[in-house]
């Protein structure tokens, strides 16, 4: 019997297989993303030079896909919130110490671990839907960029005119 669970999470009965939303998996599947998403990030020699605790290092990563997820499931035409979690990790970042750069990088590993969990549950996708989200998820997650680099980059003029 096949489940169909469409953005609502109503479930259809059709056959042996659940179908699922892309916002379903993902926040199904959140844990997993922001487990697989730190074993990625641990990878990188330049990410790992910053030492910094699990939590530290993946604390905004919750609030950051709540808000792919909510983006997920706005109605088409509906114009996306500005991510206050995005704008406070640039400026967490920053006080890191992180470069633009590491910033970016963090942004492109959120991306290619979000797209890894959907092929890893690819027998449960709507795929209907795929494509649309799939443009959405890197719509929204390099929104989230930009806003964070806006909030990075006046933290660091801000602390520029402070050293003047």
């Amino acid at each position: 019997m096949i489940k169909a669970i469409g953005s609502a999470g109503a479930a259809k009965a059709t056959g042996t297989a659940t179908i699922e939303s892309v916002a379903d998996i993902l926040e199904r599947e959140l844990q997993s993303v922001i487990a697989d998403w730190h074993m990625r990030v641990e990878r990188e020699a330049d990410l790992r030079r910053i030492p910094l605790s699990y939590e530290d290092r993946t604390g905004h990563l919750p609030r950051l896909l709540h808000d792919v997820i909510a983006r997920l499931r706005l109605d088409a035409g509906t114009k996306a919130p500005i991510s206050k979690a995005a704008a406070e990790h640039g400026e967490l970042r920053r006080k890191q110490g992180y470069t633009v750069a590491m910033a970016v990088q963090e942004s492109r590993l959120l991306q290619v671990t979000i797209f890894s969990t959907l092929q890893k549950n690819a027998n449960s996708l709507e795929f209907g839907l795929l494509l649309p989200d799939v443009v959405t998820i890197a719509d929204e997650v390099d929104a989230q960029l930009k806003v964070q680099m806006l909030r990075f980059m006046a933290a660091d003029a801000a602390r520029q005119t402070k050293d003047k």
